[in-house]
């Protein structure tokens, strides 16, 4: 899965407009044009690289934006904004922090994106959720494959857009 494949299916499904998404590139602390607007939610050919058209770093601030916009700026305990990290270090590691951003996103529970998954036609146990949501150095992750991140965005297209 390409990474402009996952915000051109997170625009439809949240029904995001072009102005919104520009609004949440900056709050991920990324700068877009219309261009580059234009070009990122294009689609990419299947054999192009997953990173062609939009960076990994550029997919992590926008999904970084996402956090900002449904959830507001994260603060420590003393009041003060807390940066957003870049969990993306190699490209293995993509599909699992887009699952994980958009779940602390969207607020979701693990019922709620295995409910999400059903509603896409496919199924996740609570054990295979909680490797891929594990840490990379944890003895039980479990590297994520585009499946996933098909099914959880196909579910949200269902559940948001009817």
């Amino acid at each position: 899965m390409n990474n402009n494949d996952v915000v051109i299916r997170l625009r439809y499904a949240l029904s995001l407009t072009n102005k919104q998404i520009e609004a949440i590139f900056n709050l991920g602390g990324v700068k877009v044009t219309d261009s580059d607007l234009d070009r990122i939610l294009t689609r990419q050919d299947k054999e192009a690289q997953h990173d062609a058209t939009l960076s990994n770093h550029d997919l992590e601030a926008f999904l970084n934006g996402l956090m900002i916009d449904k959830r507001g700026h994260r603060k420590d305990k003393d009041g003060n904004i807390v940066p957003a990290t870049f969990d993306i270090k190699n490209a293995k590691l993509v599909n699992n922090v887009t699952i994980k951003k958009i779940k602390i996103a969207m607020g979701y529970t693990s019922d709620d994106i295995q409910e999400l998954m059903k509603l896409a036609g496919d199924s996740i146990s609570n054990g295979e959720l909680s490797a891929i949501l594990r840490r990379p150095d944890h003895r039980n992750y479990r590297e994520a494959g585009d499946r996933y991140v098909r099914k959880l965005l196909a579910g949200m297209s269902k559940k948001y857009r009817g």
